[in-house]
């Protein structure tokens, strides 16, 4: 079965948002990870969800409300996507401490475990 859209899209961009609210100044999170932590919506087995999921995460991300820290959602390969909003989502990551690496971040080093992560990111203190 082929799925555009998560069923009850809102309830689902919802958890999207609150996980991604829990990710700390400094890390990053990939569309993929995030889609994990949630479990597959009724009615949508696993395969299904996890080859569509990563791209609802997506969807959610370009429909987030303003308290969400959209920017620290990347690719699993470790860049931002290319699309509008690219630099603007690179500059608020430099911001936070995130190093690039050209236009890659190091997954070891910046990327968040998960819910329950204690170790914040190695940062220089400015006052």
């Amino acid at each position: 079965m082929r799925f555009s859209s998560p069923p009850n899209q809102q309830a689902y961009y919802e958890q999207v948002w609150q996980l991604v609210r829990q990710i700390p100044r400094g890390r990053v999170a990939t569309y993929g990870q995030i889609a994990l932590m949630i479990p597959p919506p009724v009615g949508v087995e696993f395969d299904s969800y996890k080859a569509f999921s990563p791209r609802w995460v997506g969807g959610a991300m370009a429909a987030c409300p303003d308290d969400v820290p959209w920017q620290r959602v990347i690719n699993s390969q470790g860049r931002i996507s290319a699309r509008p909003g690219a630099a603007r989502q690179r500059e608020l990551l430099e911001e936070e401490g995130v190093e690039f690496v050209k236009d890659k971040i190091d997954l070891k080093k910046y990327g968040w475990k998960g819910l329950g992560e204690e170790d914040e990111p190695k940062q220089e203190t400015l006052f």
